[in-house]
């Protein structure tokens, strides 16, 4: 069964993935070769609910391996998802409080997120509250990551 890291992004999610297994997927980049173009490219140009559906078939196909995945920040924005997920015994979400994350992703000049960039630090508090009822809903492990270090998470982890 997969190890799936969940949460919001800035959680550190690729951070903690690459520390438990270098090895490890990174759901968004698969996604993005599969799709040929960027995720936000796909959206613009097909819709989010193209994407979806894509994005639950990635999903499904890999909660059927024994890796480390990296997911999406929205991959529980989708039902399927979330009842594929629960199917999962092993989901564990990165959880922050959103000024936490909101600094990270703001200090993160190497990885400018769409979200991030199109909305307001007022709707992405919005986005931030509706999602994390989701993770929480799918999560079988919880760890708090607003004050430890990525060696301190993998250690609990591992």
């Amino acid at each position: 069964m997969a190890k799936v890291l969940l949460g919001f992004m800035g959680a550190g999610k690729s951070t903690i993935a690459r520390g438990l297994d270098p090895d490890f997927v990174d759901m968004d980049a698969m996604l993005e070769e599969r799709l040929g173009m960027s995720i936000a490219r796909f959206f613009s140009e097909k819709g989010e609910a193209a994407f979806r559906q894509i994005e639950e078939e990635v999903l499904a196909d890999l909660l059927k391996t024994d890796q480390v995945v990296s997911t999406g920040g929205g991959v529980v924005i989708s039902p399927r998802n979330r009842a594929l997920l629960k199917e999962n015994s092993d989901n564990i979400y990165l959880k922050a409080d959103f000024e936490t994350l909101y600094q990270r992703i703001s200090a993160d000049q190497d990885n400018q997120r769409p979200l991030f960039l199109k909305n307001s630090k007022e709707d992405l508090a919005e986005i931030f509250k509706e999602r994390q009822a989701w993770y929480e809903e799918v999560a079988s492990r919880v760890v708090d990551v607003a004050r430890l270090s990525p060696e301190e998470i993998i250690e609990e982890l591992r």
